[in-house]
């Protein structure tokens, strides 16, 4: 696991091939079919030395869906004992803290239905007010459910409300997750390479059609405020493209909102090692093949 642009997809898929394995996502966005370039699915990756290397939970729900944490380990528990089943090596791999922490914690979690009336209540409060709404839910409940990119939109803000309500009043019965054995190996590269591989990808995202990848997702029918609401490049993209915002504003918004995503993915590592999760750190700037021959020698050594 990793900050967006460290690499870690060509790393996961390098080592599958040196050790026969197969990639499960943890990517919370690239589960939603045609969102392809804003979600950075980078499908060549896959394929390495013209060996395709499977993969799993990406392409497996609609857009305009709203996915969530207690589907997401439904679908990796199916994909995982499948894996298994088969003799291949699952490995993990993605950015998204909080599906990468409930697989390996095993949070016993259930499905949460939508509150019409708490919608209601909701709905005129501003993004701050919800925010601070959401924090202090998370103080009653001790949670670490939901971060700041919960709330990057007013949606969303209102959706982690409405789980941790829930939550707070219907406790959770207890259901068994299997433990799942793992070393967590975490990619890092330096912050300045980082800032620059993130705006140098954007570029490259924004030539390969990002903008017409999200006009067609609006011309087949998907509204735009459910576009906004999966944040980041669909919120500040649709905005443009629906007249909101210009070109150059939604490139300057959209490049600062990365950036800050890449630093709240580094503090949601960093609280993991905080919570008992022992991340083995390597070089993202290192070469292939050092990198791989590291992971060897660690899984080596714990054997």
């Amino acid at each position: 696991m990793g900050p967006t642009a460290c690499g870690k997809t060509a790393l996961a898929a390098a080592l599958s091939v040196r050790i026969g394995g197969e990639i499960l996502s943890a990517d919370s966005r690239q589960v939603y079919r045609r969102m392809d370039i804003g979600t950075g699915k980078d499908l060549a990756d896959y394929v390495v030395d013209g060996i395709a290397v499977p993969y799993h939970l990406i392409d497996i729900c609609e857009p305009g869906t709203k996915y969530n944490l207690f589907q997401y380990q439904q679908d990796f528990l199916a994909a995982y004992e499948d894996i298994c089943h088969r003799g291949a090596q699952p490995i993990l791999c993605g950015g998204t803290g909080l599906y990468i922490e409930s697989v390996l914690k095993g949070y016993a979690l259930s499905p949460v239905p939508q509150n019409a009336e708490l919608r209601a209540r909701l709905e005129n409060k501003n993004l701050e007010e919800l925010t601070k709404m959401l924090e202090e839910l998370k103080a009653q409940n001790g949670s670490v459910m939901h971060n700041r990119s919960d709330v990057d939109t007013t949606q969303r803000a209102i959706r982690a409300i409405e789980i941790e309500e829930y939550n707070l009043h219907t406790p959770t019965s207890e259901r068994q997750f299997p433990k799942i054995p793992s070393i967590i190996i975490g990619v890092s590269v330096n912050r300045e390479l980082r800032r620059e591989r993130i705006s140098r990808r954007l570029r490259i995202r924004l030539e390969e059609g990002m903008i017409d990848e999200v006009r067609a997702l609006l011309e087949s029918g998907i509204p735009s405020e459910d576009l906004i609401y999966y944040g980041l490049e669909y919120k500040f993209v649709t905005e443009f493209v629906i007249g909101h915002i210009s070109y150059d504003e939604m490139v300057e918004r959209l490049e600062i909102a990365i950036h800050q995503f890449a630093k709240r993915q580094m503090t949601w590592f960093r609280g993991m090692e905080r919570r008992g999760v022992t991340i083995h750190w390597i070089n993202g700037e290192d070469t292939m093949e050092h990198k791989v021959e590291q992971i060897m020698e660690l899984c080596g050594s714990m054997k």
